[in-house]
């Protein structure tokens, strides 16, 4: 290479390594893209993106293009370097080592963590740009990208080892989809990334964690004087009620109040109207999925149901309203609602009530009280103390202080909580 100028040796050095630059940004641009972004790009009619996607799709190829001619141009620029050194100094060995850590440097430096780098950072724009160099680079060298696939996957095979295909690659897991909603707080507000965030959650929940317990439930008797429960009905909070007969136990019907208005118009409420008004109940097993039953409710036209056990056994009610409550959060001012307004105290503590909602406590007041077994503080503790407490006793469950301060009717009315240390 006598008659080639250093100087002309110098500028094809530096094509070299630009070349190179260009090779390792395209790999990591490429490959750190986010491909659900760019599908949407693609479906408004972005060329690059659509490019980019195909080349994608076929991974072993593009990187077999990208890398070929990587390690080409590093192996010339080496080759190069050892020209240049030998003119200048001749084949001295600290000559000849010292261009060697040179190049090394060179092409650490400008042509791989720095382009790669810029690579990750630009990702999305870049290989919408990039896919349109790469594709005729991959076209052009094809046969011999093919020729070195066929080594590749005879080593794959031999390995065990089965390559993923572009598009499974690129599937979330709910985690992975759960997480970047968490992350998105730039782009979606806090109420509608909450609203997301109860979805995952809808999907392990069951009617029997949002229900209203048994003890709960608004109903009339009956077989109560008339008197009586014209005084329930005024004073009632809900439109539809519950009927019994005799025993709370004994649900024989439910009663929407405005089929009472011409009744109660004219003064003529008597049990007989009541039972002529009364709606056959719907009844519901308790292990039923929220997703299922909300199916259910628009398919039966109900918007009510009564939770039932394995043995037939009435547990509770849950509403086509504590779904929805789920899914946006409490939009309602019910007088059962115990733990809408929950926070902790200055000193730590909090005073809630013994039927609040193991999840409602965990979601307000960032607990992590188990959730595997029973729905309620009052179940929790009696679960763990294996006893209905007096009051004044104290108890700990996980990292969670509690003190009993009243129980009434073999039940817990009330219970302090201590922060745990740390939150």
């Amino acid at each position: 290479m006598d008659e080639i100028p250093l100087s002309a040796q110098f500028i094809a050095l530096a094509l070299l390594l630009g070349c190179s630059a260009f090779f390792s940004v395209a790999e990591t641009a490429m490959m750190a893209s986010n491909r659900h972004r760019l599908r949407h790009m693609a479906s408004e009619g972005d060329r690059g993106a659509k490019l980019a996607l195909d080349l994608l799709g076929r991974t072993d190829k593009m990187l077999g293009v990208i890398l070929l001619g990587n390690n080409l141009l590093n192996a010339a620029t080496a080759t190069l370097v050892s020209v240049i050194t030998i003119e200048l100094f001749g084949e001295e060995k600290w000559a000849l080592s010292i261009g060697t850590l040179l190049v090394t440097f060179a092409i650490l430096v400008f042509a791989e963590i720095t382009p790669k780098i810029l690579g990750a950072a630009h990702a999305d724009q870049l290989a919408r740009v990039l896919a349109f160099l790469i594709w005729p680079l991959l076209r052009a060298a094809y046969p011999v990208v093919w020729f070195v696939n066929l080594f590749v996957d005879a080593l794959l095979w031999l390995l065990r080892l089965k390559p993923v295909a572009g598009d499974e690659n690129s599937r979330l897991s709910a985690e992975e989809l759960r997480s970047l909603v968490l992350e998105s707080s730039n782009f979606i507000p806090q109420q509608h990334r909450s609203i997301l965030l109860n979805l995952f959650e809808l999907e392990q929940l069951t009617v029997a964690d949002i229900m209203t317990p048994r003890g709960e439930i608004e109903a009339i008797d009956i077989a109560a004087p008339i008197e009586d429960i014209k005084a329930q009905l005024a004073t009632s909070f809900h439109t539809r009620v519950m009927v019994f007969e005799n025993d709370p136990a004994n649900i024989i019907g439910v009663l929407h109040q405005k089929r009472l208005l011409a009744e109660a118009f004219a003064g003529e409420i008597t049990h007989a109207a009541l039972r002529e008004r009364m709606a056959e109940p719907y009844f519901i097993p308790a292990a039923t999925p929220i997703y299922t039953q909300l199916r259910f409710f628009r398919e039966n036209r109900q918007r009510m149901g009564l939770v039932v056990d394995e043995y037939g056994e009435i547990e509770g009610l849950v509403t086509l309203e504590d779904i929805i409550e789920e899914l946006v959060g409490k939009f309602t001012t019910r007088q059962s609602d115990v733990a809408g307004s929950l926070s902790w105290r200055g000193d730590g503590i909090v005073l809630v009530d013994g039927a609040a909602s193991l999840r409602e406590l965990n979601r307000m007041l960032g607990l992590e009280l188990p959730l595997d077994g029973p729905r309620t503080l009052n179940g929790l503790i009696v679960e763990h103390l294996q006893d209905i407490p007096e009051a004044g006793v104290g108890v700990r469950v996980g990292n969670v202080a509690m003190e009993i301060v009243q129980t009434q009717d073999r039940k817990i009315k009330m219970v302090r909580l201590h922060r745990p240390a740390g939150e």
